[in-house]
């Protein structure tokens, strides 16, 4: 999010170039892509990170998957807020709030930003459900041991249980990410209101 904002407060400049560059290649990218692509620059030429780990108990042995999960997302969130935002600075209030004298940081925050996250927190729940079923894959090659890797070892063994199990709490991850993105929506806009 301050990516984009700061890429729509920055229009036409070096930082909005690179915020859309950056978000044009994380979107575009699959993330199973972006993860051989890594491996192979940080462990095979530049030889930094050991990527596949024994000991997870690290921080930096979560860097590289971290980033490979996230970067999707991070991606499509600053395109999105700095659409948004440039789409609320055109409005009416906004030059009004201008006039009035209001300050930069004053108008960004309470009439800009409020306004332009409906759009942001609209995609976080299916964002949630992407990165959830991303880490199916992510865990697998990076040899993570996590419910996701476990999950795609059950279907090899045809172990219903475990697959049953999984898919029961990751829906249910879903179903309450997407609730609280709804609940957000009624702080976010007071026009928006449970009837």
């Amino acid at each position: 999010i301050p990516f984009g904002v700061l890429a729509s407060l920055r229009r036409n400049s070096l930082v909005d170039y690179i915020a859309l560059f950056t978000s044009t290649v994380g979107i575009s990218v699959p993330s199973f892509v972006l993860a051989i692509f890594l491996i192979i620059l940080l462990a095979g030429k530049l030889n930094i990170l050991k990527i596949i780990q024994r000991d997870w108990s690290s921080p930096a042995a979560w860097l590289v998957p971290a980033v490979v999960l996230g970067f999707g997302t991070f991606a499509y969130v600053t395109r999105l807020t700095r659409s948004s935002l440039l789409e609320v600075m055109s409005q009416d209030y906004i030059r009004t709030a201008k006039a009035k004298g209001l300050g930069d940081r004053v108008i960004i925050v309470r009439h800009m930003l409020r306004n332009a996250m409906i759009p942001v927190m609209t995609i976080l729940g299916p964002a949630l459900a992407g990165l959830v079923t991303g880490s199916f894959i992510i865990e697998t090659m990076f040899g993570f041991p996590g419910s996701g890797r476990e999950y795609v070892l059950a279907i090899g063994s045809r172990d219903y249980s475990m697959i049953m199990g999984t898919t029961l709490i990751y829906a249910v991850l879903i179903v309450l990410g997407n609730l609280t993105v709804d609940i957000l929506y009624g702080f976010l806009d007071p026009r928006i209101k449970v009837k």
